[in-house]
């Protein structure tokens, strides 16, 4: 993966947009920090890799539940909160 600066990005950024439709992806650097990254846009939508567990993991059914949340807010007010600003806007 090619590395840039974001000087050079913005110095040349037409040359290096030519590069991604190419098929390059582009790292964008901060000094040393990298901060973006320019892909190859792709149709494709990513999709959900669905993974086998690995051999001896436990079954989902024997993992522990996590002890239960004690709020001291009213739920359903704040749903109801929430689809009322969901009903002005829509």
């Amino acid at each position: 993966m090619k590395r840039v600066l974001i000087s050079e990005l913005k110095s040349h950024l037409s040359e290096h947009l030519r590069a991604v439709q190419a098929g390059q992806a582009i790292l964008v650097m901060d000094r040393k920090t990298p901060i973006a990254r320019i892909v190859p846009y792709d149709e494709a939508p990513a999709g959900i890799v669905i993974r086998q567990p690995k051999p001896g993991a436990p079954l989902l059914r024997d993992l522990p539940m996590p002890p239960p949340v004690h709020l001291n807010v009213d739920l359903m007010k704040v749903l109801e909160e929430e689809r009322a600003d969901r009903d002005l806007l829509g």
